[in-house]
């Protein structure tokens, strides 16, 4: 029984809940920086009724707009399910949706990147990933940004290569409605093997700034022991948790931000 099998369980929704006690310094927030992921909109994603909406545009695996509702209470989602995702040669078959919330729960637990709350859940073309449908400006991306929001492209940056990331498009950095940045479309992630092609890659050789180290040397040690792990076993194998924990602390070492590697280090298309 595969990892994925396990976590279907009677068909209830696997908690996406980052571990607790993650202690974010006040010193270092900015607009930036996401609050924590609120337990209430998790406890909807994940027990809400789920009505989908209309099939989303232009994405390679089918992609819903949902509704979900319990009595008065009701958000946007997307809706992401498994038995939508088209063949990867080099990603296990049907995880795509897991590594969609790992995405999520990783992030949370860093402190950055606003990565929407993201649960793994039945729904009405099965299991998929559900993740909190976030109003954006759609003029907005990357490369429109960059120059004006130098510290979250960091962050994002310094995710993407912890999280080893194989499709950050510009278009995949959005401007939410309060003007805070977020991030979406994590389903390439956490490989055990280098596989990073992202946009950002502006920031080569300059120093990891020291609040960010501190941050990413804590994720690597609640990645290799503790709840942050446990949680992330249900989505992930232990191999590529443990090469999570190594880039986390590859990068801490190295002190500064990588230069591409070879191959190709840019995603098609950059938008």
């Amino acid at each position: 029984m595969s990892r994925h099998e396990r976590t279907q369980g009677d068909g209830g929704p696997v908690s996406s809940r980052p571990f607790e006690g993650r202690g974010d310094d006040p010193s270092t927030a900015s607009g930036d920086r996401p609050e924590p992921a609120d337990a209430q909109t998790l406890t909807l994603l994940e027990r809400g009724s789920l009505e989908i909406l209309g099939l989303l545009p232009r994405a390679s695996n089918f992609t819903f707009l949902a509704r979900v509702s319990d009595g008065s209470e009701q958000i946007l989602a997307v809706y992401k399910p498994r038995s939508g995702e088209a063949p990867l040669w080099d990603f296990e078959e049907g995880t795509l949706a897991a590594r969609e919330v790992a995405a999520f729960v990783v992030a949370d637990a860093l402190g950055w990147p606003w990565v929407p709350p993201t649960v793994l859940r039945e729904g009405p073309h099965g299991l998929g990933s559900v993740q909190r449908f976030v109003a954006f400006d759609p003029d907005k991306h990357y490369l429109t940004m960059r120059r004006d929001h130098p510290d979250a492209f960091r962050r994002i940056a310094l995710f993407d290569i912890v999280a080893n990331n194989a499709d950050r498009k510009s278009g995949h950095c959005l401007l939410a409605e309060d003007g805070r940045i977020f991030v979406v479309d994590h389903g390439v992630c956490f490989h055990e093997e280098p596989k990073l092609r992202t946009v950002v890659w502006d920031f080569v050789g300059e120093p990891i700034p020291p609040e960010m180290a501190r941050d990413l040397r804590a994720l690597e040690d609640h990645l290799h022991s503790g709840p942050l792990r446990t949680r992330l076993r249900d989505l992930l194998t232990a191999t590529e948790i443990d090469a999570t924990a190594h880039r986390a602390a590859a990068l801490v070492e190295a002190g500064c931000f990588p230069e591409p590697g070879p191959g190709r280090p840019f995603p098609w298309p950059v938008v």
